[in-house]
C-alpha cells in the first residue's frame, strides 16, 4: 500500500478492497451504510472521508499492517509535527516519530494485539500544547490497522494545573497554620532529653489534628502530652489548637494527670459536642522515679528499660476527651535512669486492612533497635514504619530518655534529703543539714546563703501549718538547685501580703522573692509538696 498524504483539497489514490473501510482509507466517497433489514442508505451528501477529517481540528492518522505504515495524516496532524517523508510507504517509527516521544507507538501495538482502542491522556506536543490521543482499531482494505485520534487538551490541562498549583499553596498554607499551633521549641528538661516530628499525612489541603507537648511543671517533674482530634481540615487543627491551649493552662495546676483529663473531657465537649479526640497525659518525676499516666482513648505508650526490653504500658484507658461523664484514673510506673519512651499517633501504626496490634508490633520492633539521640530515634521510626511525604494520615511522634549520668556529669546531678522529726528544734537542724549540703556542692556564698534562707522558710511553713511525716530535700541538676519540703496536710499555701504588725505570713512571700520560681501541688498520699528553683551561675 502506496504512502499518500490526504488533504481536501487533494484526494488520494484510491485503496484496495471495496469495504467502507477500505474507502474511508482511500479517500473517497463513503459507500452507502445498511441497516440491519439490509436496505442501503444514501451517503452524506458525496462527502469523502479525506475531506471530511482534513477539516477536523483533532489530529488524526491511519496506520496499517505490523509495522504500522503510514496511510493518512490530516492536515492538522502536520501543521503539529510537520509533514512526513511520502516515499516507500515508511512505517510509522521512522515517519513519525513524534509516536514514540509522546509514547502512543506502544499504544497502537496492544491495540493490533488485542483490537481494543487505547488512550494516551494529555500528552505534550512541540509549542507547548496538550493532547489526548486514542488508538482505536481499524480495518484497512483487509489489513488490520489503527486510527490515531488527538483531541486538543489545553486549556483542560492548563486549568488542572492551576487547580493543583492552588492545591499546593492552600496546603501550604494548611501545613503551616498546623506547625503553628504545635509548639515552635520543645522545652528541654534538666532529668529528661525530648525530641518530636510532625508529618502531614497526604497531598491535599486537609490537615490533622495531631498535637504533642512538652511541660516543665518545677521541682524537676515533667509533663510529656500527646494527642489528636478525630477528622481532617480546618476545624479539627483549630480544636487542636484550643486543646493544647487548655493542655499547657491546666498543667500550670501541678493536677494528677487522670484530673487533667477529666477537665480536658468538659472544654473538648465545650469547643464542639462533635468532635472528639484522643490523649495521652503523662508526668515524669525524677525524685520518685516514675511516670505517672492517664489515657482518654490513646494509642499506648511504650517504654525500653536500661536492659533493652520493650514495654506496652497499659494505661488505664478511658474513652476520647468530648465523651462526657467518664471518671478517668491514673497509673503509675518505675522509670530509672537509662529509660526511654516514645508517644506516638495513629498514623504511625494504623494501615488499612491490618489490626492496629500488628502496627504496635513493628513499633516495638522498630524501637527496640533505635539507638542515638531522641531526634534519630524519631527520625528512625517514621522511616523504619513507612511514613513518607504520601502517607495518607498525619503523624506525631515524641520521643523521651531519662538519661544515666555516668562519670563528672554524675557529679551535677545530685540529691539530699532529711526526714523532719520532732518539734521546733527540726528548723536548726534542717538549717544545719541545707547549709552542708550546699558546701559539698561547692556554690557560691550568695547561692549558698539565699538557698539555706529559702530552706528555713519553707521548713518552718510547713512546721506551722503542716503535719507529720515532713521530709526536707535538695536536689541539683546541671542548671539549677531544687529545694522541697513535703508534709502530710493537703492544705496548699498561697502568697499574702502580711500586715506590718502580723508575726506570720511573711515566709512564702520571702521565698517567692528570692527564688527563681516557687509553687505548690497535692501529692498522691494526701499531703503536698512546696517547692522553689535557683538558677545556678554559669
Amino acid at each position: 500500500m502506496n504512502f499518500t498524504r490526504w488533504s481536501p483539497r487533494l484526494p488520494g489514490t484510491p485503496r484496495r478492497g471495496s469495504s467502507a473501510a477500505a474507502a474511508r482509507a482511500a479517500g473517497g466517497p463513503v459507500p452507502a451504510a445498511r441497516t440491519g433489514s439490509g436496505e442501503p442508505q444514501p451517503p452524506a451528501a458525496g462527502l469523502s472521508v479525506a475531506e471530511t477529517l482534513g477539516r477536523l481540528p483533532a489530529l488524526i492518522a491511519v496506520v496499517h499492517g505490523p509495522e504500522h505504515h503510514v496511510g493518512y495524516l490530516n492536515p492538522a496532524w502536520e501543521e503539529v509535527f510537520g509533514p512526513a517523508d511520502p516515499d516507500g510507504d515508511p512505517a510509522a517509527a521512522d515517519a513519525l516519530p513524534e509516536l514514540t516521544e509522546i509514547g502512543v507507538l506502544p499504544l497502537m501495538e496492544q491495540v493490533l494485539r488485542s483490537g481494543k482502542p487505547r488512550t494516551a491522556k494529555a500528552r505534550r506536543v512541540p509549542g507547548g500544547r496538550s493532547f489526548t490521543f486514542t488508538c482505536s482499531p481499524l480495518d484497512v482494505g483487509g489489513t488490520p490497522g489503527v486510527l490515531v485520534f488527538g483531541a486538543d487538551v489545553t486549556d483542560e490541562v492548563s486549568a488542572v494545573e492551576r487547580i493543583r498549583h492552588g492545591e499546593r499553596l492552600q496546603r501550604e498554607a494548611a501545613v503551616a497554620l498546623q506547625r503553628s499551633l504545635l509548639p515552635q521549641g520543645l522545652e528541654q528538661p534538666d532529668d529528661l532529653r525530648v525530641a518530636a516530628t510532625y508529618q502531614p499525612g497526604g497531598t491535599d489541603a486537609a490537615v490533622g489534628g495531631d498535637w504533642y507537648d512538652v511541660i516543665t511543671l518545677g521541682a524537676g517533674r515533667t509533663a510529656l502530652v500527646i494527642g489528636d482530634v478525630m477528622g481532617r481540615g480546618v476545624r479539627a487543627a483549630a480544636v487542636m489548637g484550643q486543646l493544647r491551649t487548655a493542655v499547657r493552662a491546666y498543667a500550670r495546676l501541678d493536677l494528677p494527670p487522670h484530673e487533667i483529663l477529666h477537665l480536658l473531657d468538659d472544654i473538648a465537649a465545650e469547643i464542639d459536642p462533635n468532635q472528639i479526640a484522643t490523649c495521652l497525659y503523662a508526668v515524669h518525676d525524677p525524685n520518685e522515679g516514675h511516670l505517672v499516666h492517664a489515657c482518654a482513648g490513646h494509642v499506648p505508650l511504650l517504654l525500653r528499660t536500661p536492659d533493652g526490653a520493650v514495654h506496652r504500658v497499659e494505661s488505664p484507658t478511658g474513652p476520647p476527651l468530648g465523651t462526657g461523664g467518664w471518671m478517668y484514673t491514673s497509673g503509675t510506673i518505675d522509670m530509672p535512669p537509662g529509660t526511654r519512651g516514645v508517644l506516638y499517633t495513629d498514623g504511625l501504626i494504623e494501615r488499612r486492612g491490618e489490626d492496629i496490634d500488628v502496627g504496635v508490633a513493628a513499633l516495638e520492633r522498630a524501637f527496640a533497635g533505635a539507638s542515638g539521640a531522641p531526634a534519630v530515634v524519631c527520625d528512625r521510626l517514621i522511616r523504619t514504619l513507612g511514613v513518607t511525604a504520601e502517607h495518607d494520615d498525619d503523624v506525631a511522634v515524641l520521643v523521651f530518655e531519662h538519661p544515666a549520668h555516668e562519670g563528672p556529669e554524675a557529679e551535677l546531678f545530685r540529691g539530699a534529703a532529711l526526714d523532719l522529726l520532732g518539734g521546733v528544734e527540726a528548723a536548726p537542724r534542717a538549717r544545719a543539714f541545707a547549709s552542708g549540703v550546699l558546701t559539698s556542692w561547692r556554690f557560691p556564698t550568695e547561692l549558698h546563703d539565699t538557698g539555706v534562707l529559702a530552706a528555713s522558710e519553707l521548713v518552718a511553713n510547713s512546721l506551722q501549718h503542716g503535719t507529720p511525716p515532713m521530709r526536707l530535700r535538695l536536689r541539683r541538676t546541671d542548671r539549677r538547685l531544687i529545694i522541697e519540703v513535703t508534709d502530710g496536710d493537703d492544705r496548699l499555701p498561697r502568697r499574702r501580703q502580711a500586715a506590718p504588725g502580723d508575726e506570720n505570713g511573711r515566709g512564702i512571700s520571702i521565698v517567692a522573692t528570692i527564688a527563681e520560681t516557687w509553687g505548690a501541688r497535692r501529692t498522691p498520699g494526701g499531703g503536698k509538696s512546696v517547692w522553689c528553683e535557683f538558677t545556678l551561675p554559669g
